[in-house]
């Protein structure tokens, strides 16, 4: 309850959701216990879908968007960590993307461009310090609609 008026909602949400996915904290408890205005708005918004805090940051940058935006969808037999629109997908790499786990990111990123998909992939260090790069990115990917089926 702290956190939400301690920390920015980024930081605040993400350690939420986190706790939500780790089932660390029951969001039905929560709603039945006397909370400050803003630890209910972040009890409200927080989902436990996202794998990692760098994913909720990630759909918080962007919810402003005028694009469906589903995160974790299963797509030729992997998860895929977000899919704008039909087609745009956008994955997340945190320093643990390497070895036989680089490697079958890699074969199935060529099955989804081999299934009409589009792949961005960003690091940590993009999402977190070079956020205006991948949103310039993210918009022009959808400026060339290629988050829509043809």
């Amino acid at each position: 309850m702290i956190l939400a008026r301690c920390q920015p909602y980024e930081s605040a949400i993400a350690t939420w959701e986190s706790a939500f996915r780790q089932r660390l904290v029951d969001p039905g408890e929560l709603e039945r216990a006397p909370l400050p205005p803003a630890a209910r708005q972040l009890l409200a918004e927080a989902q436990p879908f996202a794998d990692s805090g760098t994913e909720t940051i990630f759909l918080t940058r962007l919810a402003w968007l005028n694009v469906s935006i589903t995160p974790q969808v299963w797509i030729l037999g992997h998860r895929v960590d977000f899919l704008l629109g039909d087609l745009l997908v956008v994955q997340i790499d945190g320093g643990h993307h390497v070895g036989a786990q680089r490697s079958s990111e890699i074969e199935h990123d060529a099955l989804l461009k081999l299934h009409g998909y589009h792949v961005i992939r960003i690091g940590y260090d993009h999402l977190m310090n070079q956020w205006p790069w991948v949103q310039r990115t993210i918009l022009a990917a959808i400026a060339q609609r290629l988050h829509h089926a043809a």
